[in-house]
């Protein structure tokens, strides 16, 4: 290397080391602000719940949303009947997002309903819900919903026996059943039936249908499903919380003439 050469090299160096660090400290700078910002949000949704003051007869498990207090009855003999964190941060995202997902009014589906909660908070936002999961799960989601809405909402919930996959046709024909909006809350884990599960989103979504899906990632076959989901829906992140390992998205049929929405219908 010449002499001239050598002398504009450090000069160059110079004017590129300022500009490394900067890009660096940006970049850590985002991600503390990214953590910071889940550690917040994460905080604010878990302190919806709150735990009986005494213990009493039954066991329950208290959740503030819409201004009502809710109790939720679980059963610890049945996964589908335990309250995951999911379902907090779906209604969460329900009730602090009215002006863009307005559910007053709306036709919603909620699949997997497990405890009720998801479909206990969008009926007291004035949807008219049909609550779904498998038939030992429904005593105790009746149980819940009844209790928590009777006399509270315009529209008394449905709460319904659905199977994923099975005679869904039959039970919901499209003539007469069309959702504006698709709720699910933790729906997805290593269970056989995600390709039931994903039939059904896709019978359910038809033009112009929402779905909002919050999902809780613990192993790989869940980023095979949203992976599969993607071939068939768009998907959007709106929520990413690291912390709760909890993913909250909207999506949309493809083929739907409604794909750019980002309002509610």
């Amino acid at each position: 290397m010449s002499c001239l050469g050598c002398a504009f090299l450090p000069s160059d160096m110079d004017a590129r080391q300022p500009k490394a660090m900067e890009d660096s400290s940006t970049k850590q700078g985002n991600a503390k602000e990214d953590v910071s910002e889940d550690a917040e949000l994460a905080k604010a949704i878990m302190s919806r719940q709150f735990h009986p003051s005494a213990i009493g007869p039954e066991t329950w498990e208290g959740y503030i949303f819409s201004d009502q207090e809710i109790r939720i009855k679980e059963s610890t003999d049945l996964y589908g009947a335990v309250l995951w964190p999911s379902a907090m941060v779906l209604c969460h995202f329900l009730e602090t997002n009215q002006d863009k997902y307005n559910l007053a009014h709306k036709n919603v589906i909620e699949l997997g309903a497990g405890t009720g909660l998801v479909t206990i908070v969008s009926s007291l936002l004035g949807a008219k819900v049909t609550s779904t999961d498998l038939p030992d799960v429904l005593g105790n989601l009746q149980y819940n919903v009844t209790r928590n809405t009777k006399g509270r909402c315009k529209y008394i919930p449905l709460v319904m026996e659905l199977i994923w996959g099975q005679n869904v046709a039959e039970l919901f024909p499209r003539a007469t059943h069309r959702f504006d909006y698709i709720l699910a809350a933790d729906v997805v884990y290593a269970h056989p039936y995600l390709n039931e599960l994903m039939e059904t989103f896709d019978y359910f979504c038809q033009d112009g249908t929402q779905i909002l899906w919050a999902m809780r990632f613990r192993l790989d076959p869940e980023n095979s499903f949203v992976g599969r989901f993607q071939q068939r829906f768009h998907l959007e992140e709106l929520y990413n919380l690291p912390s709760l390992s909890i993913k909250l998205y909207r999506a949309w049929r493809k083929d739907s003439r409604a794909k750019d929405q980002t309002e509610a219908v």
